[in-house]
């Protein structure tokens, strides 16, 4: 018997989002329609994350740089009055091949503020460095670091946005796979988490979506897998689901990416997996990263910070692998 995923809806849209939503539609989706997906095109993405790090740090907050033997580096983010009894392990997002610890940076704060915990956030190797499987290594590892420094699992939620909504779901998988504890709970902002674009093609969302272009999607799956049969077993979405932890999944409305959240809720499900889906209404793919910008960014860092606390508090008073999670409608 499948446990029901919980769906709320998030109806409605600030100003600030729909003047947000206008600006992408007008200016990005056109400029990501037409870069190049080649080496050179590639190169000067890594500017992206030099730039956020000329952003000054929100008041209070405590930064740690870490670096992994593999040469990934990853940094502590204490917002003021964070514990140190469990971690949020952060994927940021970027389709794979920009973005980094920077441009995350502040969205990671917010998150430390609203759970109380310190987040780990992760600058995981990307195209063209590594493909697919490079980056599952390093958040894997990332995990397992965790692990051995003797953080209890039961104390460890994994988050992510976008691609980093596909790692957290691979390094979960991963860990299972490798008989090693699972974390408490998953958190997955508008995740890619099918390889496929055959189905978000094919959703009147490929035309909706405010900046993300479908039709790019194939050539960067052949760059990120580098086997055109391979997409199927790296899709998290494919893979046996079976005793993952509970699951929050945010999502916009008119994004493309909303595919995947809603097929990933339903394979939670069928699992047997406690799983909340929320579609809001109004907002570009992975609002949630933008911060004070719009009101309903601040307000899903409020939820996620909401989730991350009950997911741990049932942890605690049920044992892993019984707890019965209160998901909001």
């Amino acid at each position: 018997m499948s446990v029901e995923p919980v769906i709320g809806e998030r109806p409605g849209a600030s100003i600030q989002a729909w003047l947000t939503f206008r600006a992408a539609r007008v200016m990005l989706r056109p400029l990501l329609s037409n870069w190049p997906l080649t080496s050179w095109g590639l190169l000067p993405l890594p500017l992206i994350d030099i730039a956020a790090g000329l952003l000054p740090p929100l008041r209070g907050t405590r930064f740690e740089r870490v670096d992994f033997d593999d040469g990934c580096p990853a940094e502590w983010t204490h917002a003021e009055g964070a514990r140190d009894d469990g971690v949020v392990l952060y994927f940021h997002g970027g389709a794979f091949l920009a973005c980094g610890l920077a441009t995350h940076r502040r969205e990671v704060t917010r998150i430390s503020a609203a759970s109380g915990l310190p987040v780990l956030s992760v600058g995981y190797r990307q195209l063209p460095q590594v493909g697919l499987t490079g980056s599952v290594a390093d958040c894997f590892a990332a995990y397992r670091w965790l692990l051995e420094q003797g953080f209890d699992p039961d104390r460890i939620m994994l988050a992510g946005d976008s691609a980093g909504g596909h790692l957290a779901f691979s390094t979960a998988l991963a860990a299972r796979d490798a008989g090693l504890p699972l974390p408490a709970g998953i958190v997955a902002l508008s995740p890619w988490l099918d390889l496929d674009a055959t189905s978000k093609q094919a959703h009147p969302n490929a035309e909706r979506d405010a900046f993300a272009p479908v039709d790019r999607l194939p050539t960067l799956t052949r760059l990120l897998v580098q086997d055109a049969e391979a997409d199927w077993d790296l899709s998290p979405v494919n893979a046996d689901l079976t005793g993952l932890p509970p699951t929050l999944i945010m999502t916009a409305e008119s994004e493309m990416l909303r595919c995947d959240a809603e097929l990933m809720a339903d394979r939670l499900s069928a699992a047997d997996v406690p799983c909340e889906l929320q579609v809001w209404h109004g907002q570009v793919h992975a609002f949630p990263v933008l911060g004070n910008l719009l009101p309903e960014s601040r307000a899903a860092i409020v939820e996620i910070g909401r989730f991350v606390r009950d997911v741990l508090a049932n942890a605690a008073t049920t044992g892993r692998g019984e707890a019965d999670v209160e998901l909001a409608g």
